[in-house]
């Protein structure tokens, strides 16, 4: 197992250190200390910050090890690190309680497995090439019920269309977003707006005039409509990914479907009032 100094640089120590010896929000007796835990079977696991009291002996620090680590009690060699990882003690005593190595907060203990035969050892619980994996042979996955691949071949039986993403939209209650391969979609809807038109975009109703009708170099496949609002409540000033398909003030200027507006009377909304001289205010 690498030495904290191996991978950490004085200042990453220090700002360790600063940190673990900082105030906490959790309340924590006199005799309490925060150590990590290393194990020399576990090359890519570490345990930190683990809350130990100096009053425990040895053997009851090695019992609540066990419990992370799997190490049997008899087979576990204890050694106290200091910040830069130099092996300042070890634990040999069991009865000896942890307090009298002076521990810190921000300290290591390192974990030495004795027993060659380890359930940890050679990497057995952190390399998963080294574990059997369980296989099935096509024809058996086939005969199976209630599998993913029976599920598929039925939704597409229904709906030669389906699609997984389709279905998890379904679940949730989502509008799944057809990818569009027809260059002409929307192009009859396209063919009743005309630039000049005076429009209102749904949803939202908003209102504005028609700017562009036709096709958006970088958005999907078919007809788009410039739109330039009434108000700032659009995404741009007419330009689509450098190109500049009508000109209007930042924020008025929006691209939207054919079929995402409806052309009319829209005025712009304080047009809406056409008060007579006793009804000005």
């Amino acid at each position: 197992m690498a030495d904290l100094k191996n991978f950490l640089s004085q200042s990453d120590v220090a700002a360790l250190k600063a940190y673990v010896q900082g105030p906490s929000s959790q309340a924590r007796a006199d005799s309490t200390v925060l150590l990590h835990c290393t194990h020399s079977n576990l090359k890519n696991t570490s345990f930190f910050e683990l809350r130990l009291d100096r009053h425990m002996t040895i053997l009851s620090v090695k019992e609540k090890l066990k419990s992370h680590t799997g190490t049997a009690v008899g087979a576990m060699l204890l050694q106290l690190k200091d910040l830069n990882g130099t092996v300042v003690a070890t634990l040999a005593d069991d009865n000896t309680v942890l307090g009298f190595y002076s521990p810190q907060d921000g300290f290591t203990l390192h974990i030495v497995d004795m027993d060659p035969n380890s359930s940890s050892a050679d990497g057995w619980l952190e390399d998963v090439s080294k574990v059997k994996k369980y296989e099935i042979s096509e024809e058996d996955y086939n005969q199976r019920e209630n599998t993913y691949r029976k599920f598929k071949e039925q939704k597409l039986r229904e709906d030669p269309t389906w699609t997984l993403q389709k279905e998890i939209a379904k679940r949730s209650g989502k509008e799944v977003k057809e990818s569009i391969a027809d260059p002409e979609h929307q192009a009859e809807v396209a063919q009743g707006i005309a630039v000049g038109n005076r429009c209102e975009v749904y949803p939202g109703s908003k209102r504005g005039e028609v700017m562009y009708v036709g096709k958006v170099e970088g958005l999907p496949l078919g007809y788009w409509v410039g739109v330039k609002y009434d108000e700032p409540i659009g995404k741009n000033d007419g330009t689509i990914k450098g190109k500049s398909y009508f000109t209007c003030a930042p924020k008025y200027g929006g691209m939207v479907r054919p079929n995402n507006l409806k052309v009319g009377d829209f005025p712009p909304a304080d047009d809406d009032f056409d008060f007579s001289d006793e009804e000005e205010i």
